[in-house]
């Protein structure tokens, strides 16, 4: 299926899109605390809230290095991409099953976030 993006513009997003990944995924293994305030709150226990905001940190943060590391050396991103946009997917997918229970205004931060990644990956990885 072709998408309405060339090659150049499918390659803009999905290296736009791992470079958020790493900043986003840097900022949730520095400050947990505010990385996972919009999507779980701030009620409960610290330290699960922290440990999952900081795996979900380091899962983003491998998967646009990943793609950032793959295009600088020539090799191919489409993996990348849609590993990314995958995990992205179950992102929407949680957020959804938990959705009434969630922060109110994080709860669509995180859904619409989620779900433009998503997007993003299914219109940049066939070009790629």
């Amino acid at each position: 299926m072709r998408t309405p993006l060339s090659s150049r513009q499918a390659r803009t997003l999905a290296l736009g899109v791992a470079g958020l990944r790493v900043a986003l995924g840097l900022g949730a293994l520095a400050a947990p605390d505010v990385a996972a305030r919009p999507w779980v709150g701030d009620e409960g226990p610290a330290a699960p809230r922290r440990t999952l905001a900081r795996a979900l940190g380091g899962r983003d943060v491998a998967l646009g290095l990943g793609a950032l590391l793959a295009a600088r050396r020539g090799a191919p991103v489409r993996g990348w991409v849609e590993a990314g946009a995958l995990a992205d997917a179950g992102d929407v997918v949680a957020t959804l099953a938990s959705f009434p229970r969630l922060p109110r205004y994080g709860r669509f931060v995180v859904l619409a976030g989620a779900a433009g990644a998503v997007a993003a990956g299914v219109l940049a990885a066939p070009e790629l």
